[in-house]
């Protein structure tokens, strides 16, 4: 099953829209409706059982910037798999998903079809909860076991209530136990306002933006000084990794908005989740502090919550440049993302560039070549400048 907020308008069109306000207070709100399987909420196809079979649905969230909940009211779910990693079974009552994160769960049928049922997926926004002019969207589709059976109705507990996955709670089927760290990146969500009142975001002192030589040409064009992370560009927000060590992220948000984070090239080991600044100021509960158990999950997209933190574990094992970027498209966009370039001494003895990938480049007009702004050695001239965020 695949979830997905949808606008009216795409994604570059309003923020081209946005940018050119005077004053983004003026903007009109575009809320999004959701899309299950590709279909306008309550229009979705059943999905049919059999009694006593057992089923593995496959849930996959393709948000660009809402979450969702799903529930099978009546049915208990064992999730098996998470962001394409097979995990120990955990038993929940259902899943709540940020953007990027994919689940597979077993479903096992009721004995009798006497009875068809109801499936509830919600769909909402951390970000705009906070405006009174967005409610979450509940839909329902048709469990169906029998044409023509009635709809058994299960009340419906609290959220509270309920078991949903934790992204410590989960265990790696592989028992793999914790990595020893040898480095730690410690990484703080930030936000501004800009003089325009457009929101801006940054994972460092500086929000992310793309610079003149794509950070893979510049690793693999710099010889010895790729090693250096001021050859890439203070837009990058670049980090260099040693091969094979083994990195520690801390991702903190000491603000209101829950992040989901995606790293590119590497699944994590979900180490420890707990509190981070004052939730009080918006009358949210406090993230509970919880360590992983014995086989930390492994997975690629992690959420982070409001005044909440992260940490995580993974081995350099993988030369190339990787990027670490929220998943909420707004975010990403407006710079919340970091670069790893990963043993950039081992990927220059490994890899080239395709030729036929540079003439690409070439005939758009892309250097190839070159630190960040296509120069030789520190010389960053004819970058525009980096963005920082005031301190």
């Amino acid at each position: 099953m695949t979830f997905e907020d949808w606008y009216t308008t795409e994604f570059y069109v309003r923020q081209e829209y946005i940018e050119s306000l005077e004053d983004a207070r003026t903007l009109v709100p575009n809320y999004p409706r959701a899309l299950i399987n590709g279909y306008d909420g309550n229009n979705t196809a059943p999905i049919t059982f059999v009694p006593k079979r057992r089923y593995r649905l496959r849930i996959i969230c393709m948000s660009v910037n809402n979450w969702f909940k799903f529930r099978i009211p009546g049915h208990k779910m064992t999730i098996i798999e998470a962001d394409g990693v097979e995990s120990m079974p955990l038993e929940v009552d259902g899943l709540s998903m940020g953007p990027g994160q994919r689940y597979s769960v077993i479903v096992t049928a009721h004995k009798s079809d006497e009875f068809n049922y109801l499936y509830n997926v919600t769909s909402y926004s951390p970000v705009l909860l906070r405006d009174a002019g967005f409610k979450p969207l509940v839909y329902t589709g048709l469990v169906k076991y029998r044409d023509g059976a009635p709809v058994k109705t299960i009340p419906a507990p609290s959220d509270e209530h309920l078991v949903w996955p934790e992204e410590t709670a989960m265990q790696v089927a592989d028992k793999q136990t914790r990595l020893p760290a040898d480095r730690r990146i410690e990484l703080t969500v930030n936000k501004f306002i800009d003089k325009h009142h457009v929101l801006l975001n940054a994972l460092s002192s500086s929000l992310y933006k793309p610079v003149l030589v794509p950070t893979l040409y510049t690793a693999l064009s710099m010889g010895d000084l790729a090693k250096n992370s001021s050859v890439y560009g203070p837009q990058t927000n670049a980090y260099v990794l040693k091969h094979l060590e083994v990195v520690e992220i801390v991702i903190n948000n000491p603000i209101g908005d829950d992040h989901t984070f995606h790293f590119h090239g590497h699944n994590v080991q979900v180490i420890e989740t707990g509190p981070y600044g004052n939730s009080s100021t918006d009358n949210r509960k406090p993230v509970a502090h919880q360590q992983s158990e014995l086989w930390p999950m492994w997975r690629d997209t992690v959420q982070v919550r409001a005044y909440g933190f992260i940490r995580v574990r993974f081995r350099a094992d993988n030369p190339g440049v990787w990027f670490l970027h929220c998943h909420l498209a707004i975010h990403m966009y407006n710079g919340l993302a970091v670069v790893f370039v990963e043993a950039p001494d081992v990927l220059q003895q490994r890899q080239s560039v395709p030729e036929a990938m540079v003439e690409m480049c070439k005939r758009q007009g892309i250097l190839t070549q070159g630190n960040g702004a296509g120069n030789q050695g520190f010389d960053l001239s004819g970058l525009p400048p980096a963005i920082y965020l005031p301190s």
